[in-house]
């Protein structure tokens, strides 16, 4: 789930690693020092952004998706619901960080 970096505060230890995408972009992941799961992202292509993995929301009923992104490789039985916009192109930003217009309160880790 992306959102604008501005509006996400992170507390807590974080272990980051950076990886080159297929793209040629740069990504930063950030995981949890405690269990490992990976909590949110970084992509070179999009400054500004942070996505966040719904998963590690404790209620993520107040977000509904509003596009598709990296269709190209999502797998066959993944469903893409077609009235929703999507992007089929990895390498290309889909949303700049001011189009994110719902802010989200402080992201606890651990």
């Amino acid at each position: 789930m992306p959102f604008p970096e501005k509006n996400v505060v992170i507390s807590g230890e974080v272990k980051y690693y950076a990886s080159q995408a297929d793209s040629g972009n740069m990504h930063k992941r950030g995981f949890c020092l405690n269990c490992g799961s990976q909590l949110f992202a970084w992509f070179g292509h999009m400054p500004g952004v942070l996505g966040i993995k719904a998963g590690t929301l404790d209620d993520a009923s107040n977000y509904v998706p509003t596009m598709d992104f990296h269709i190209g490789s999502a797998a066959p039985w993944d469903f893409m619901n077609p009235e929703l916009p999507s992007d089929s192109d990895d390498a290309q930003p889909f949303a700049s960080a001011d189009r994110l217009q719902r802010p989200t309160p402080a992201f606890a880790v651990g």
